[in-house]
């Protein structure tokens, strides 16, 4: 066994590592993800380790939520499928509980800025695409310059970042006149990056947070607040709009499209209209329990063939509270939504402004984002997710 200091140690530079890595590559993340994995498993203290996870009710709602996942597989028909999810879920089970059993509130601070130096690292990357001085890399390309994952990815944890750089600005207000500097330029160099990329749900992401980071600077007076958001939300959408390009479009093609929902189903827009409305088709037959882990693609593919078979089939109907609907009915909505309630809750048990803050706007921007995406299956949301929730939530829970 290694020695209970230098594990203590060794765990803090890894989950450094990870918030560093986290945003820039899978393989380097799921490296760090094995090592600690691993030697978590194999230091012993395994009673005081269960202790601590068991009396987290938000460890308890995401572990139960996992095992709904495996017991769906008794009712499911494909169970390579089921498998499948299976594996995309697994933080949920481990990943979860471990960080939150191993994340210590004095190095919080460290994990953040490891995190925004990494965001930092990739917009230079974006800009440095987008005004072709250099070629494009990875996902990147010049109008849409998301070197590391694809926008639909990056959009969200952009927004995320943008969160932490105005609460430090704005919020926390405790900077010198050199960090005040930094952080603002920092803060307008990743809003503009926003509204160069083409994320959509990260957009939409920015704008939520917007109005939740307005609340928290006000302290939810709710006429300073609305005065602001009312002010703020039109002033920065309408200067992206007549400024970015790639902005103006996608909003324009997402208006056309869902108002011409008949003559667009082609489209992304339209394509995400069908498959809700072909989800829905199976939940209503499926209510309560839903058709299991992994039938899915096979039940979709019928209800497909019969009410759209121009568009193709998916295994991903873009919408993460479609997917639970249809696997797992409303048992496994309540139970994906009790993740959510704890972090709620536990976020106004806080006695810390940051914490209480950054504890309810991570909940509530994925609430609104899962409408678009399976933003709890894909590797660098989920990550984030898992990531932020283990330290935001932890040392204050009440019985």
């Amino acid at each position: 066994m290694l020695k209970s200091f230098d594990l203590e140690k060794t765990y803090q530079y890894l989950l450094i590592a990870l918030a560093f890595l986290m945003p820039l590559t899978v393989s380097g993340a799921n490296i760090i993800i094995v090592i600690i994995c691993f030697l978590w498993l194999f230091s012993g203290s395994y009673k005081a380790k269960y202790n601590q996870i068991i009396r987290s009710k938000l460890m308890i709602s995401s572990i139960l939520f996992y095992f709904l996942h495996i017991i769906g597989m008794l009712w499911t028909e494909d169970l390579n499928w089921g498998l499948h999810i299976l594996h995309k879920m697994w933080y949920f089970l481990l990943l979860f509980p471990i960080l939150f059993n191993i994340v210590q509130r004095k190095y919080v601070n460290y994990y953040l800025s490891a995190f925004l130096l990494a965001i930092a690292l990739t917009e230079i990357v974006s800009y440095l695409v987008w005004f072709e001085i250099i070629p494009p890399i990875k996902n990147a390309t010049v109008r849409n310059p998301t070197p590391f994952m694809s926008s639909v990815s990056y959009n969200p944890i952009l927004a995320l970042a943008i969160y932490m750089v105005y609460y430090n600005i704005f919020i926390k207000a405790d900077l010198s006149a050199k960090e005040f500097f930094f952080y603002s330029f920092f803060a307008l160099s990743m809003t503009i990056n926003m509204f160069i990329t083409g994320g959509r749900a990260g957009q939409v992401m920015f704008f939520v947070m917007l109005v939740i980071l307005v609340f928290q600077f006000f302290n939810n007076e709710k006429l300073k607040s609305l005065g602001a958001v009312f002010l703020l939300i039109p002033l920065i959408f309408f200067t992206a709009y007549e400024t970015s390009d790639i902005f103006q479009k996608r909003v324009d093609k997402s208006i056309h499209n869902t108002i011409n929902y008949e003559i667009s189903k082609n489209t992304s827009v339209g394509k995400r209209i069908t498959f809700a409305l072909n989800s829905w088709e199976i939940i209503k037959k499926n209510p309560i329990i839903g058709v299991g882990t992994g039938d899915f693609p096979r039940e979709y593919k019928k209800i497909n063939l019969i009410n759209s078979p121009q568009i193709p089939n998916t295994t991903n109907p873009h919408n993460m509270y479609a997917v639970i609907l249809v696997q797992f009915g409303l048992i496994g909505l309540f139970g994906m939504l009790s993740i959510f309630y704890y972090q709620i809750r536990l976020s106004f048990s806080s006695s810390d402004k940051f914490y209480k803050d950054f504890g309810l706007a991570l909940p509530l921007m994925f609430l609104v984002i899962m409408f678009s995406d399976s933003y709890l299956l894909g590797h660098y949301t989920t990550l984030a997710f898992v990531f932020f929730s283990s330290f935001l939530y932890k040392d204050f829970e009440r019985s």
